[in-house]
């Protein structure tokens, strides 16, 4: 399998980096994509290589270029974004050149983090379940991080005694992996990009997935996957699966286990911490919002009170004497920390940073979970703390899926498709 080099990412980049400077200083943009000056400046002298995912947010900058009606025809790749969730998927394939043209998002919270970082040129959509696969534009990839759940097999052993085939429409109907499955069948893309937990091939007794497998074959797809954990990126154990399938008729031989990633475990907690020796970047839609800049310190909100902390160390301590595993998480600099949960907002235990012997350990702040996900710190959070909470611990490891999408990217930017040619090519 053949990979993008870093200089052809670097290169994306720097060529919004040059538009965007025909409008704002290094200074302005340095403050936008979170960075000082110095380093905008050693960029532009090509004494270092920005990193890919800034392409997004110098787009912002350029919000004539950002909503060109044509931007799907010059694109290299056109996708979706279905369980949008707050675009963690979206963030990678927007950074090797892809086009978003729908997306689909049934929270409303999650909605209003992911427009106030994707101002779409289209609209943002509820319920993907109350739309028609034909009114979803044409596309090349389907991105989707999909709810897992049961499948019935009730009526198949029957029809299959009968001889009477079921396929996805049967076995799927009335779970929401039926509408990525009813959109593949209508609009053939070139590919798709899936993501779930780790234990989805175990889930139901094997029988989710093998349903999963099963219906993505007879769509005419060959799938590969994998589990990938989020600490070959990020500081943070995060095992998830990723499904990628490419269409038959292209031939492409791709598979996930080839996938070279780096050791994992390298990248340490006090990287994404907020700095507290003068050089914690000042991002101005945070504000002092979770970072006090003049005193040069967390905010106090995010220490745990002594009834919690004294509550958790007891409920420890209770499940040690049971001989059970349950207990807080308490993190260093040094450390690689535990998978950050949807609940984290409750009491922050499966992650608490230490503040030595004398202070009681505090939870991460939503700016530092952004940083965990590997959210650039250009990605603004526009909700309460618990909604942010809930949405990173929902969200996926950035940084995995720009690895994947990067290794997907000579396959996808290849020659246009037409609708016709696409359908064409299938009947074939």
């Amino acid at each position: 399998m053949s990979h993008p080099t870093q200089n052809h990412d670097s290169e994306a980049v720097l060529k919004y980096l040059a538009a965007a400077r025909k409008l704002k200083s290094q200074e302005d943009i340095a403050a936008i994509l979170g960075v000082n000056a110095r380093q905008v400046r050693r960029w532009e002298a090509r004494e270092s290589d920005p990193p890919p995912y800034l392409s997004y947010a110098l787009q912002q900058i350029l919000p004539l270029e950002n909503n060109d009606p044509h931007a799907a025809n010059n694109a290299p790749f056109t996708f979706i974004d279905l369980f949008a969730g707050i675009g963690g998927i979206r963030q990678a394939f927007d950074s090797i050149g892809g086009h978003c043209v729908f997306t689909s998002e049934w929270d409303t919270y999650a909605q209003k983090t992911y427009l106030y970082n994707f101002p779409n040129n289209h609209q943002l959509n509820g319920d993907i379940t109350q739309i028609a696969a034909s009114e979803i534009p044409d596309h090349d990839v389907l991105l989707g991080g999909f709810p897992c759940q049961p499948f019935s097999i009730a009526g198949v052993s029957k029809k299959n005694a009968l001889g009477r085939a079921h396929g996805f429409n049967d076995e799927t109907q009335g779970t929401l992996f039926f509408d990525i499955c009813r959109i593949i069948d209508q609009k053939k893309p070139r590919a798709f990009l899936l993501e779930n937990v780790k234990n989805l091939t175990s889930h139901d007794k094997g029988r989710t997935f093998d349903v999963i497998k099963r219906s993505l074959e007879e769509l005419g797809y060959t799938m590969s996957y994998r589990v990938i954990d989020g600490a070959h990126f990020v500081p943070q154990h995060r095992e998830r699966i990723i499904i990628v399938g490419f269409r038959n008729d292209l031939g492409i031989k791709f598979d996930l286990h080839q996938l070279e990633l780096p050791e994992k475990g390298t990248r340490k907690l006090g990287e994404i911490l907020h700095k507290t020796d003068g050089t914690e970047p000042f991002l101005p839609w945070d504000g002092d919002a979770y970072f006090d800049h003049k005193k040069k310190k967390t905010l106090d909100k995010y220490t745990l009170t002594d009834n919690l902390w004294a509550y958790l160390q007891n409920y420890a301590a209770k499940h040690k004497e049971k001989g059970n595993g349950f207990g807080f998480g308490l993190v260093t600099k040094d450390s690689v920390t535990r998978t950050l949960s949807a609940r984290y907002y409750k009491d922050g235990s499966e992650i608490l940073v230490s503040q030595g012997k004398t202070k009681n350990p505090r939870r991460l702040t939503p700016r530092e979970c952004a940083r965990l996900m590997g959210f650039p710190d250009s990605f603004k959070i526009p909700v309460s703390d618990t909604r942010a909470y809930k949405q990173f611990g929902n969200s996926v490891v950035v940084d995995v899926m720009s690895h994947v999408a990067n290794a997907m990217l000579p396959y996808l930017a290849l020659e246009k498709e037409s609708a016709r040619t696409r359908r064409s090519k299938i009947a074939a």
